[in-house]
């Protein structure tokens, strides 16, 4: 009952400070990145670490650069995130613009659906409430559920409220079945590592043996629904633009794991043209691959 009310009193405080003007939130965040990276050296390590193993050309004075300026931006995007409860269609619709959108939405007119390749860079936050506000069939945003559930209902809630159908990622396949025969978008991120019993393929990931999901391909591959990556850019505080890029249009035609590694080196080269807004903070390491699988990996490579 503790837990229930504090999770409760919680959500009324989220709720109170969302109605803010973001004016207001940007000078409350400008404190935060002071009391994270400064006070509280929030997971500082794990960021400093990071950046080392997947930028070792750079020296350490520009990885210290980066590390602050990720810090600065982590505290804006919390922030950011917490106005998502309260935020007006027309205010997302002026802060986050697609380019190239008629290129996804020429698909959905044919009554086809498609599927939406993204990462944890940027806001994608944000971005998921455009993508229910700029496109014409229905959105299913893939997510993992929080471990708090009070709290999972609130942010669920939250990502809902501009008409998208969040989906758990293990009902996937069930929604995918659900849907079929109406043009629909399924969105995924795709650079969260499968857990360790799930990690069954590896490749080379900023410089890193990265365990990466594989279920965007399956399914690309089992339905031949196009991929379209939407690439983020931070235009300035506050304000963002995504480009539509088709990713692969033909799924069915592709080798194995050709999708995973498109995805793979796309994103790559993002963090690299642009490293301080993807999300640094998580230990996205933290399994090593064994010596199995990567032979057994390789073999499916020179048989594909």
């Amino acid at each position: 009952m503790i837990k229930k009310g504090i999770s409760h009193l919680g959500i009324f405080f989220l709720g109170v400070l969302s109605l803010f003007p973001l004016s207001v939130l940007y000078i409350l965040a400008d404190g935060a990145y002071l009391l994270l990276y400064f006070v509280l050296g929030y997971r500082r390590k794990v960021v400093r670490e990071n950046l080392l193993k997947a930028l070792p050309d750079k020296p350490l004075k520009e990885i210290i650069l980066i590390e602050k300026r990720f810090y600065r931006y982590l505290a804006s995007l919390i922030f950011e995130v917490l106005k998502m409860n309260s935020i007006s269609k027309e205010e997302i619709e002026k802060r986050f613009i697609f380019k190239n959108r008629d290129q996804v939405q020429a698909y959905l007119d044919r009554g086809e659906s498609v599927l939406i390749c993204s990462a944890h860079y940027g806001n994608w936050e944000w971005g998921t409430l455009g993508l229910g506000l700029n496109f014409s069939a229905d959105h299913y945003p893939i997510y993992k559920p929080l471990t708090n559930p009070i709290f999972d209902n609130w942010f669920k809630g939250v990502r809902s409220r501009f008409g998208n159908k969040l989906i758990a990622m293990r009902q996937t396949m069930r929604a995918l079945q659900a849907s079929k025969g109406k043009p629909s978008i399924f969105s995924f991120g795709n650079d969260q590592a499968p857990s360790k019993d799930e990690s069954h393929y590896w490749t080379t990931f900023l410089h890193q043996s990265s365990s990466v999901q594989l279920g965007i391909e399956k399914i690309a591959k089992r339905t031949n629904q196009p991929i379209f990556y939407f690439k983020t850019n931070v235009l300035k505080r506050g304000f963002y633009e995504v480009d539509c890029v088709p990713l692969c249009l033909n799924p069915a035609e592709t080798a194995e794991f050709e999708i995973t590694e498109l995805h793979t080196r796309f994103l790559e080269k993002m963090i690299n043209e642009e490293p301080a807004y993807w999300l640094w903070s998580h230990k996205r390491w933290k399994y090593k691959p064994k010596p199995e699988l990567l032979l057994n990996k390789n073999e499916m490579l020179k048989q594909a």
